[in-house]
């Protein structure tokens, strides 16, 4: 399948941050033993993310990972390429619940779709995004009809004429509360920008902890105070969810209220 003789091949492979030594292990005798690569270095998937930051910008010394994927959120600084471990932080709050967060309420409100999270994610992908103002946007996601701004209509696959799920445009949408025949539509408003919501205010749905933002700041916090401008001018965002409309936007607004105002704040999405 991958056209490569591992006995000649070297590899990468990422693993979670304090993984137990007994997990270590195990991959090391697949990696060795089963596939017999010659050599294989562990690392951290912040640790890469520093090191191109490091190496597009070598005047600086310190950064702090922001890596928001599919099953958590780590928080990670990075000083001349070493974590410090002491400002380390996980947050349980990832794409995969955002997904299922967004098929509870569609299943709640309109279509069953709880087997389908390939399709949810995907249109979770597609049409949710990062209130820059939450509280304003549900203000007119409460609107009726063509005043609705936020409204979408998402058509869903049949997987026999309509291959992928997309956004229906606005002009096409009818208001009027009759579906096109042969299409299968989900109507979207305010679960567009209220389910990613919850990396910013997961005890919206129950879980007590803190933010991405709050996190942010609390990471920072604990490493010494005259490292921690580098920090806050040095905030690099990567993983999937970083990719929403909105996001960068807001953790830099959220973080720079809860930042000294002598301090600079920089947020860094990078392009690739």
């Amino acid at each position: 399948m991958f056209q490569v003789d591992f006995v000649e091949s070297n590899i990468i492979i990422t693993e979670p941050y304090f993984n137990f030594s007994s997990i270590q292990e195990s991959m090391n005798e697949i990696l060795f033993e089963e596939y017999q690569f010659q050599a294989a270095l562990r690392v951290n998937p912040g640790a890469l993310s520093a090191h191109r930051y490091f190496h597009d910008n070598p005047s600086e010394l310190c950064c702090i990972i922001v890596d928001t994927g599919y099953s958590f959120t780590h928080i990670v600084p990075y000083c001349r390429s070493k974590k410090k471990q002491e400002g380390i932080i996980r947050i349980n709050v990832g794409g995969k619940l955002l997904t299922n967060h967004l098929k509870e309420i569609i299943s709640y409100r309109q279509l069953h779709v709880m087997d389908e999270t390939h399709v949810i994610n995907q249109v979770k992908e597609d049409v949710c995004y990062v209130a820059a103002d939450f509280y304003k946007d549900m203000e007119v996601a409460k609107l009726k009809g063509e005043d609705n701004s936020l409204m979408v209509d998402y058509v869903l696959p049949d997987f026999s004429t309509i291959k992928k799920g997309f956004v229906k445009p606005r002009e096409e949408m009818e208001f009027s509360g009759k579906p096109t025949a042969g299409e299968q539509i989900l109507r979207l408003t305010n679960e567009r920008f209220a389910v990613p919501e919850i990396l910013f205010q997961p005890s919206d749905i129950g879980i007590q902890e803190m933010g991405i933002p709050e996190a942010i700041v609390h990471s920072i916090n604990n490493l010494p105070e005259e490292m921690q401008p580098h920090f806050f001018k040095n905030i690099v965002l990567t993983g999937g969810n970083s990719l929403l409309p909105g996001f960068k936007g807001r953790v830099y607004s959220e973080v720079r209220k809860l930042t000294p105002t002598d301090y600079d704040v920089s947020v860094i999405l990078p392009e690739k």
